[in-house]
Parts: C-alpha cells; sequence; structure tokens
C-alpha cells in the first residue's frame, strides 16, 4: 500500500515536534547541576571519562569525540567492558560523565562503586535523577522527557537528542571557560580544512631556489621569455643590481605588449614589468594569501626576506592543492 506523501513529510515533522519539545523541556530544567558539571570538569586534572550502554553508549561516544576536539581530554569506556579490566583506564584526577537514562542500567551500576573508591567526580546524565545514578551523581543533569519520538514511546530517539544536546551544551560552555580558540581547534584539527587555513604558513607551501622565476633588469627578452616558460608559474621577477625586487613580469605584460608594440624583442625587461609588486611575508598564513590573489585578481605572489629579495613564489594552484581555496 502506497502511503500519501503527506502522511509521510507530517510523520517526520511529528517527530521533530517531539524532539523539539523535549528540548525545550531541558533548556527549562537546567541549573545548578549544569553548573556543578561545568565547575568538576574544569577543575579535572586527568581526563573526563564518558560512560552509557547501548544507545546511550553511543551518545556517550559522541559527546567524549566533541569534548576531545574543543579542548578537554576525553575518551569513552564500554561500562561493559569496565568491569572486565577497562576499569583500569581510571586514574586518580579524572572525572566521570554517565549516561543511562533509567538511571538504573546494570553495567552502570556495577561500575560506580570503583569510580567512588577512586574517588573520582561523577556526572550523572539520566532521565530519572532519583535513580541510583541520579542519587550517586555529584552533579545530575536532568535529561528527562514526556515523551519519545517513537509512535510506540519505546525506541530511543527524544532520550539521545536530550542527551546529546546537554554534552554539546557542556562541550561549548568548556570552550567558553577554557577561552578556547579557532587557532586551538585547529591544533587538533590540523589535516581539517580549518586547520589548514588557520595553520598552514606560506613557507609550508611556496616554490624556492631552483624553481624560483627570477630575472634582471638587463636580461634579453627572449631569456625573459624562456624563464618566465621554464618556471611554468606564468610570471617572473625582476631583481636590480642587489638582488632586490623591482618588478614582475607577467603573461598578461606580455599581451598587452605585444597589442602596442610590432617588436615586442626590442623592448627591454624595465618596458615590460609592473612596479611596486605584491608580496608577501614567509610566516604569513596561507589563506592571506588567497585572500591577496582574490583581491587584486592575480594568480602568483612572491615572498621576500628582510632585504626585499625574493625567496619563493606561491601561487594558486598551491592553495587548491593544500585545500586552501
Amino acid at each position: 500500500m502506497k502511503i500519501d506523501d503527506n502522511t509521510i513529510l507530517n510523520n517526520g515533522l511529528a517527530a521533530l515536534r517531539i524532539e523539539k519539545e523535549g528540548l525545550e523541556r531541558t533548556m527549562s530544567l537546567l541549573g545548578d547541576g549544569f553548573v556543578k558539571a561545568v565547575q568538576l570538569i574544569m577543575a579535572c586534572k586527568g581526563r573526563v571519562v564518558i560512560t552509557g550502554m547501548g544507545k546511550s553508549g553511543h551518545i556517550g561516544a559522541k559527546i567524549a569525540a566533541t569534548l576531545a576536539s574543543t579542548g578537554t581530554p576525553s575518551f569513552f569506556m564500554h561500562p561493559a567492558e569496565g568491569v572486565h579490566g577497562d576499569l583500569g583506564m581510571l586514574v586518580r584526577g579524572d572525572v566521570v560523565v554517565a549516561l543511562s537514562f533509567s538511571g538504573e542500567t546494570d553495567e552502570i551500576k556495577m561500575i560506580l562503586p570503583i569510580i567512588k573508591r577512586l574517588g573520582l567526580p561523577l556526572i550523572s546524565i539520566t532521565g530519572n535523577v532519583k535513580s541510583t545514578l541520579g542519587e550517586k551523581g555529584d552533579a545530575v543533569l536532568d535529561a528527562s522527557i514526556q515523551q519519545e519520538a517513537c509512535p510506540m514511546n519505546l525506541a530511543p530517539t527524544t532520550s539521545t537528542t536530550v542527551a546529546l544536546a546537554l554534552g554539546d551544551a557542556l562541550a561549548v560552555a568548556l570552550v567558553h571557560e577554557r577561552g578556547f580558540k579557532a587557532e586551538d581547534f585547529a591544533l587538533v584539527h590540523p589535516s581539517g580544512s580549518l586547520g589548514k587555513r588557520l595553520l598552514l604558513r606560506v613557507s609550508g607551501i611556496w616554490h624556492t631556489q631552483g624553481e624560483l622565476p627570477v630575472v634582471t633588469l638587463g636580461t634579453a627578452i627572449k631569456d625573459l621569455l624562456y624563464t618566465i616558460s621554464d618556471k611554468k608559474f606564468g610570471c617572473t621577477a625582476v631583481i636590480d643590481e642587489a638582488g632586490k625586487l623591482c618588478g614582475i613580469v607577467t603573461d598578461g605584460d606580455l599581451r598587452r605588449a605585444m597589442e602596442k608594440h610590432t617588436n615586442v624583442m626590442a623592448l627591454s625587461v624595465a618596458d615590460l614589468m609592473s612596479k611596486n609588486p605584491k608580496t608577501i611575508k614567509p610566516e604569513a598564513l596561507a589563506v592571506e594569501a588567497l585572500k591577496m590573489m582574490e583581491e587584486h585578481s592575480i594568480t602568483s605572489i612572491f615572498s621576500v626576506d628582510a632585504d626585499y629579495r625574493p625567496i619563493g613564489i606561491i601561487h594558486l594552484h598551491d592553495l587548491l592543492k593544500a585545500g586552501i581555496a
């Protein structure tokens, strides 16, 4: 039997509406327990250990990953594995965050005495604050809901959304407390696009020495053409007698010269070059080079040393390959 399209859409909207109501309820319940949880984690000298069974375990693993990527050392410990040796992961100075909607999950209850024996602060995220887990927590986050989005009110849906949101709320609050910045995020995401944009320097992807296209003011035009063609950057730096950058000649400069002059070979390098070319420092972020290229509609930028001698070149293709552009 074909289900009406509107019915499908309405079922989806109903699920989202129920979960939204669950989050609104959680917001109204957020209070001293949340403040205490953040304070306990900020005072933590070790790691934040997240634990939970079943769907709560999946949510816990994601919370641990979020905390770790935002400046709070954290990992997930499976409670069933915990009672078979993984409790050895816990050391004094850690903080434990345990998730259980019922608060009576057997595997969680089994590890609570060990947590207490080690003197580790316990943050409980539970849908029943009067449960065993709720009563044992040093800080308790109320994750109770009025109904699951599941039409049978059985499958964890709203409850897992609420638990995940509480984990995100903890992570965000900790970001603010630690003064965690984008540069810090980049350090733990060096391969991601944000990490590259915030960490990669011009000197990390530039071309230097034998790859550098350079001619002098006295270079013959045929040799200038050879340099531009051989180095494949579509341009060449022009240096004076002291080796300082005094101009740049690009493919565009050559085309414009050919439109104006019948014999380009009779011209000098000084006739062709553009003076005061854009330059960038070796330690500048690669993303700054991209910004300059976009602002000035150019595809290459030379980098110079303290004496204004060209020491490297970066091309738009380098930025593309690095995942910056």
